[in-house]
């Protein structure tokens, strides 16, 4: 198998905006995983390893990190099987998938790589924000897939975002490559939306909606600088525990957004609805709980420990 120049450019043009060093892959033996083992493997010969995780809730994972491991022996990358124990909970992709990282990210600490790439792609990144649209999602939510973030101190990249998985199956096309049964089971969010974008194809472009994914995450960068900026010179920590924040006139993102932050950092864990009804108490002059937390209305909001209940 040959891959043109072009494409080795480009994914090298990708790569250099997200990490010039080392690099671990996350393969599973999917298409588009297979792609990216091997633009990497071609693009940054002797700088990449790859490692496979095995979920143990499939009799087939085995044989799949088995081919994941033949094709790395060919091309000269090294690889190893991380199996891991998934919780049974309600969510069990949502518990597979927590586990994976955190396996991906011991490998790469352990193998001294900095970064961790994925083959998440555009198509990938136009399911997820249809997906988190149907949830009515916020802004940091409909940002989508990050092309970068932190993961346990491994930076995780997404250097394929901007191609579309017909280029990375185009890529792999002679080569063997597993399916995962999971992704035709409608019983799941991304099946479902990936079949409602292959239904209205015609009408929507799936770039388009990866780039407009990608302005949302800018937007949501630029609302995080003004919250760090607002936090500094609004925000007062008192001696003995209580916190007071002078929100007003303050846009109301900026005033969840540091709310959000300043419960976070007392230990208190919210979510959407439980800070909207929150906000809604305060901006209605009412005291307002969260988890162990009281919130107090005024000028400058008043965050403190509740006093224990009778």
């Amino acid at each position: 198998m040959t891959i043109s120049e072009d494409a080795l450019d480009r994914f090298r043009a990708d790569i250099a905006r997200l990490s010039e060093d080392r690099l671990g892959l996350a393969v599973s033996g999917g298409p588009d995983s297979m792609a990216l083992l091997h633009l990497a493997a071609a693009a940054m010969p002797g700088r990449v390893e790859a490692a496979t995780v095995d979920h143990g809730l499939r009799a087939a994972a085995e044989a799949e990190a088995d081919l994941v491991a033949r094709a790395c022996s060919v091309l000269g990358v090294p690889h190893r099987t991380l199996t891991i124990d998934v919780p049974r909970e309600a969510s069990i992709q949502a518990a597979a998938r927590r586990a994976r990282y955190e396996a991906l990210a011991a490998w790469c600490r352990d193998q001294g790589l900095p970064a961790l790439a994925t083959a998440h792609h555009a198509d990938d990144q136009a399911e997820t924000l249809l997906m988190r649209l149907g949830r009515g999602a916020g802004l940091s939510g409909l940002a989508g897939i990050r092309e970068s973030r932190d993961l346990g101190g491994v930076r995780l990249i997404r250097p394929l975002l901007g191609w579309r998985r017909t280029e990375l199956a185009a890529i792999v096309a002679d080569v063997e490559t597993v399916d995962d049964p999971s992704n035709v089971d409608s019983r799941y969010d991304r099946t479902r939306a990936r079949a409602l974008l292959a239904s209205a194809r015609e009408a929507v472009d799936v770039r388009r909606m990866a780039a407009s994914a990608t302005y949302l995450a800018e937007a949501d960068a630029a609302f995080e600088w003004i919250v760090e900026e607002a936090i500094r010179s609004r925000v007062e920590r008192l001696d003995d525990g209580p916190v007071l924040a002078d929100l007003e006139d303050l846009p109301r993102e900026v005033r969840r957004r540091i709310l959000a932050r300043l419960i976070s950092e007392s230990d208190s864990h919210v979510d959407g609805p439980t800070l909207e009804i929150a906000m809604a108490r305060l901006e209605a002059g009412l005291i307002a709980s969260v988890g162990d937390l009281k919130l107090s209305p005024g000028r400058r909001i008043l965050i403190e420990k509740a006093p224990p209940r009778r």
